[in-house]
């Protein structure tokens, strides 16, 4: 029975994160169909090499990113194993199919794509289109999943020379970004890719650890147990008592350990305020706190 139960809770969490890398995707081809591409701006990625072939030869983008990953995820399987591409290989497909059709939906009725912001609106669909990209990354990123491209360069790189990942796609980013100045002439949509560029990486970054953005308390006062008591239940996180010494006063004292998420913060400030005005209270930010109460241990 206990791992009956143990199976369909995996299946429960697999399926969830399909359907949020599925979500994260569906925002990240919006992104292109609707502002990146209609500007003609690029970023990094297997995508951003698809984009300057669509830009240059009117070669569908999504065919692009689908040849050029089918590529490198055959290295893939052979160099990385298999576990490394089951979901990366669905994102492909996904994304894929979500371009085509969201291209599509937004395009008009002569295939060009349009301008939905209207001309010389370049830098607000960078940001749009940008920050849409980062929310999506971010929540593919959050369940596990990855987009392939770059990554699985990275990935091989980093396995036979000791290039750091974040290092190896940054080299590869300002190549590909750097490449449209070559069909544009123009270094203002350089300038663009590097901007969108940020900007996915930014929101990317808030994406992935904000939901995971904790705070840690270390609070002493004689009043201890009281403190302790009243965030037990008022609050429902646990605290950890430890013995200290003042080594200016040379008086034993105790210390309690609290670990609540941000938006608790203010609720365990008033109530340690109302038990003991002079109490005091260390706090630091903490970013992924697993464990009961918390994010569950995850593993790609």
């Amino acid at each position: 029975m206990r791992i009956q139960q143990l199976t369909h809770t995996q299946v429960m969490r697999e399926a969830r994160d399909y359907l949020f890398i599925t979500f994260g995707l569906f925002l990240y081809a919006l992104g292109w169909a609707a502002f990146l591409l209609p500007y003609q701006i690029t970023t990094g990625g297997t995508t951003g090499i698809g984009a300057i072939i669509f830009y240059s030869t009117g070669f569908p983008i999504q065919y692009s990113y689908l040849l050029i990953n089918a590529v490198l995820m055959i290295f893939a399987v052979k160099i990385l194993g298999p576990r490394f591409s089951i979901k990366t290989g669905y994102a492909i497909l996904m994304l894929t199919f979500l371009l085509a059709f969201l291209q599509e939906v937004v395009n008009g009725a002569d295939g060009t794509p349009p301008q939905v912001l209207g001309p010389g609106q370049d830098f607000m669909a960078c940001l749009i289109g940008a920050i849409m990209c980062g929310i999506g990354l971010g929540i593919v990123f959050n369940s596990n999943g990855s987009t392939g491209g770059t990554d699985i360069i990275a990935a091989i790189v980093h396995k036979y020379r000791d290039i750091t990942l974040g290092r190896m796609i940054m080299a590869c980013d300002v190549v590909i970004i750097s490449s449209c100045y070559f069909i544009f002439h123009d270094w203002r949509r350089v300038i663009f890719g590097f901007v969108t560029l940020f900007v996915i990486g930014f929101v990317l970054d808030y994406v992935v650890n904000s939901i995971r953005r904790s705070v840690q308390f270390l609070i002493f006062s004689k009043e201890y147990e009281k403190i302790a008591d009243r965030i037990t239940h008022e609050t429902h996180r646990g605290v950890t008592v430890i013995d200290g010494v003042g080594w200016y006063s040379k008086n034993d004292v105790k210390v309690l350990i609290v670990v609540a998420y941000k938006r608790q913060s203010v609720e365990i400030f008033r109530l340690i305020k109302d038990v003991d005005p002079h109490a005091f209270i260390s706090q630091s930010a903490v970013i992924g706190v697993y464990g009961e109460g918390f994010d569950r241990l995850k593993g790609k």
